[in-house]
C-alpha cells in the first residue's frame, strides 16, 4: 500500500469518525431538548402577541414577556400595560376568560414651573447635556436645588415621542401621545415628573421642600409652605393637607380646589386644560 493510499484511508477514517461523533452529539442534544424542555403556557404567548412590544417597564416587569408571564402565572393585574390601554386589557381578559375592568387613563405631568424667566441660574453650565450628569457632577446650574434642570433627560427617555423641550427651559408633555409608562419619571433626577389620572385637572407644580425666604430667592412660582390652600376658609372639604412643607391634594374631585388655585400667592398650582 502506497503512502498516498495510507493518507487517503486516514482522511476518510477521520471524516467518518467526526461524522459519527456529530451524529451522536446531535442525537444527544435532541434527546436533551425533549427531556428537559420547559413547557410554555400558550396563554403567555397569546398575551405577548397582544402587548404593544414597547418593553418600557412601566408595568414594573422586565419587558412585555416578563409581564405576560406574571399575568398568567402569578395572576398579576391585567391593567398594568399603560401603552396598551383598555384595548389590550380587553384582549388579555378574553384570553384569560375573565371580566375586563377598565383602568382610568393616566398621564405624565411636569411638577415645576420654574422656567428660564422665573427661576434664576447660579452659573452657565457647559457640561454634558444630561440632567443626571449635571446633578452628579455640579449639582446643576439652577439656583433652586429642587427645580427642573432643563437638559431633557426625561424627553430623551420617552419612547413614544410624547415630550419635547420648550424654549423656556422646561419639558412639555403631549398628553394625546403619553402612555404613562413612567420612563420620564425614572429618568428625572429631581423627581419633578409625576403620573396622575387624566381626571385630575389640578396639581401642584412644585416639589421644593424649602420654606418662605429660601424659596422666594430662587423661584417666583415656588410653593413656600404658607399653608393657605389648606385652610378651612379656602378648602372647607379638607381636600388639601400638608405633607412636610408641601400641600398634597387628597381629593382630586373636590369642588373647592379651584379656590386653592385662586388664593395661592405664588401661583404654584397648575390647571390642566
Amino acid at each position: 500500500m502506497g503512502l498516498k493510499q495510507s493518507m487517503d484511508i486516514v482522511v476518510i477514517s477521520s471524516i467518518l469518525g467526526i461524522g459519527s461523533l456529530g451524529l451522536l452529539f446531535g442525537a444527544g442534544l435532541a434527546y436533551a431538548s425533549k427531556k428537559f424542555a420547559v413547557e410554555v403556557d400558550p396563554k403567555i404567548e397569546q398575551i405577548l402577541d397582544e402587548l404593544p412590544g414597547a418593553n418600557c417597564g412601566g408595568c414594573g416587569y422586565p419587558g412585555c414577556s416578563g409581564y405576560a408571564e406574571a399575568v398568567v402565572k402569578s395572576g398579576v393585574d391585567i391593567t398594568l400595560c399603560a401603552p396598551g390601554g383598555d384595548e389590550v386589557v380587553e384582549k388579555i381578559a378574553g384570553i384569560l376568560g375573565v371580566e375586563a375592568v377598565s383602568a382610568e387613563r393616566m398621564v405624565a405631568v411636569v411638577q415645576c414651573q420654574g422656567d428660564n424667566e422665573k427661576a434664576p441660574k447660579r452659573f452657565q453650565y457647559d457640561g454634558v447635556l444630561d440632567c443626571n450628569a449635571a446633578e452628579i457632577i455640579m449639582g446643576g446650574d439652577k439656583a433652586c436645588v429642587y427645580g427642573c434642570l432643563g437638559l431633557g433627560s426625561c424627553v430623551n427617555a420617552c419612547p413614544f415621542g410624547a415630550m419635547e423641550m420648550r424654549d423656556n427651559g422646561l419639558p412639555y408633555v403631549f398628553e394625546d401621545k403619553c402612555t404613562a409608562c413612567g420612563m420620564c419619571v425614572a429618568a428625572c433626577p429631581r423627581g419633578i415628573m409625576k403620573i396622575i389620572p387624566v381626571s385630575q385637572k389640578i396639581f401642584l407644580g412644585c416639589v421644593s421642600q424649602d420654606k418662605t425666604k429660601a424659596v422666594k430667592q430662587v423661584c417666583k412660582v415656588g410653593c413656600f409652605a404658607c399653608q393657605l390652600c389648606t385652610k378651612p376658609k379656602v378648602t372647607p372639604s379638607g381636600s388639601i393637607e400638608m405633607d412636610g412643607n408641601l400641600p398634597v391634594i387628597k381629593d382630586i374631585t373636590a369642588d373647592d380646589l379651584q379656590m386653592a388655585v385662586e388664593k395661592c400667592p405664588t401661583n404654584s398650582y397648575v390647571v390642566r386644560s
